[in-house]
């Protein structure tokens, strides 16, 4: 190994030996190693962001693995979503009496895992990346042993997972087999004369592979089950950082590998598309568990982001990374909100718990609502901007009626978002919900913050992520 392939490749190289140093620093500072090792995982993880910030770009092993804007911009919102998930579980876990050591080195593993997909420049990689990703993963779903609801979502999670799997590796053998080279460039240079319907089925399989595991309609079914059932900081995780490497990934392969196959593969991401949007936004109405309803929400939502990536344009890229970044926001001040559902040293789930919250807790309560009005797509906040990148992208390569389907799933689904600020502010008063811990409260007062005050300085995210398309995409 070269020393400009260890550079390029230095962050993943820091995670992971790091993670093995906390594993050992674990084992020898047992029982008392969870504080240690959660505050180091998390200044690991700042500074593993500050090397990505400041790499450049490269190829490393033979071309299977490469940096550019793109992977820099998308590694960056899969740190900051583990950091944040690892900072928000510390009083859950400990109320429970599940705070191990390993919980936060299984997540700078899987974290090692995402930025290895993001960095992906052949089949292989990709899915060592994914599978690092996701065998830490399946370990953190069932965290809590002695709980059903957490055992059955890992066995959920890993069943189904194990299956996502084998149909993307098929989808990879047919693609090799037609294509006659794993490298995503010599994939676009072999698909360029003629899209073989052997190579269909590849794309295909490795379509619903990855739509799996952005939990993307017909491949949704575990999602409301493991988010339920996993401890609520597990599930704080899930929602965010391996949503963006997946997606992250997905817009990499496509967009790299099959320029040439844009009919083909556009239909499949339409149909993707509009299931998900539509399934997010009917089947979240009658949840009751607010976990749930997010499992539901974050369905939709990634329906949202493939508008953008079914215009098959560097401004539809731009579009999926803006919504990617703000949607990340929303959902874990959403999340850190239902860490805070706490009464009597019993957490609660339930969407009446929320009942009268603003005249007993107003700045709990405002901050949710602002990021209800965000995720339901109101004016001026975030959600609204993001849904406008993904839309107008769409729209300006002819796919106005997804567009417009898009509109009306979002009116849908505006309808559970603003049940949960109608309970909050106009029901009877629950029962007062326990003081928000420092962290949690840190974490939603930065969430909201971005949601509201995005549109006075938005070129923070928009220029990036313009950047990043640029990278992937350069002809636009």
């Amino acid at each position: 190994m070269s020393a400009s392939e260890i550079a390029t490749a230095l962050p993943e190289i820091v995670l992971v030996l790091g993670a093995i140093a906390l594993l050992m620093i674990g084992v020898f500072s047992a029982p008392r190693g969870y504080g240690m090792v959660t505050t180091l995982s998390v200044v690991l993880l700042a500074v593993v962001a500050v090397l990505v910030a400041m790499s450049t770009d490269g190829k490393a092993f033979n071309g299977s693995f490469s940096v550019d804007a793109f992977a820099r911009f998308t590694k960056i919102l899969v740190l900051i979503g583990s950091g944040t998930a690892i900072v928000m579980s510390s009083d859950f876990l400990r109320s429970r009496g599940i705070e191990k050591f390993e919980y936060p080195v299984m997540i700078l593993l899987a974290t090692t895992g995402m930025m290895m997909m993001l960095s992906a420049n052949d089949l292989i990689a990709l899915y060592i990346g994914l599978e690092l990703q996701s065998l830490a993963l399946y370990v953190i779903a069932s965290i809590h042993r002695d709980d059903l609801k957490s055992t059955e979502a890992g066995l959920k999670y890993f069943v189904l997972g194990a299956l996502s799997s084998g149909m993307l590796l098929y989808g990879a053998s047919l693609i090799y087999g037609f294509a006659g080279t794993v490298s995503f460039t010599g994939i676009a240079a072999a698909v360029q004369g003629h899209v073989g319907l052997g190579l269909v089925f590849g794309i295909v399989f490795l379509l619903a592979g990855l739509a799996f595991k952005i939990s993307a309609v017909p491949f949704h079914m575990w999602t409301p089950d493991v988010y339920e059932g996993a401890p609520t900081p597990v599930t704080t995780l899930f929602a965010g950082a391996p949503k963006i490497a997946a997606m992250g990934l997905l817009v990499r392969v496509i967009i790299t590998s099959f320029p040439a196959a844009l009919a083909q593969w556009q239909q499949i991401v339409v149909f993707i598309a509009i299931a998900s949007m539509a399934l997010g936004s009917f089947a979240a109405i009658g949840q009751s568990n607010i976990k749930r309803l997010m499992a539901y929400s974050s369905i939709g939502h990634m329906g949202f982001a493939l508008v953008g990536l079914a215009a098959g344009t560097s401004e539809g890229v731009q579009g999926v990374l803006i919504y990617l970044a703000l949607y990340l926001a929303m959902t874990i001040g959403t999340f850190a909100v239902i860490l805070s559902m706490k009464r009597r040293g019993a957490y609660v789930e339930s969407v009446s718990d929320l009942a009268g919250l603003s005249s007993k807790q107003p700045i709990m309560a405002y901050a949710l609502a602002a990021l209800m009005f965000s995720l339901a797509g109101i004016p001026p906040l975030s959600g609204f901007w993001a849904k406008w990148y993904v839309f107008v992208a769409a729209v300006h390569q002819g796919l106005w009626p997804l567009a417009i389907l898009g509109v009306l799933s979002s009116v849908v689904g505006a309808f559970y978002y603003l049940r949960i600020i109608k309970v909050m502010f106009f029901d009877e008063p629950a029962e007062e919900f326990e003081p928000m811990s420092a962290s949690l409260a840190g974490v939603l007062a930065i969430a909201t913050i971005v949601t509201v005050f995005f549109i006075v300085w938005p070129t923070l995210v928009t220029g990036p992520a313009a950047a990043a398309a640029a990278s992937l995409l350069p002809s636009g």
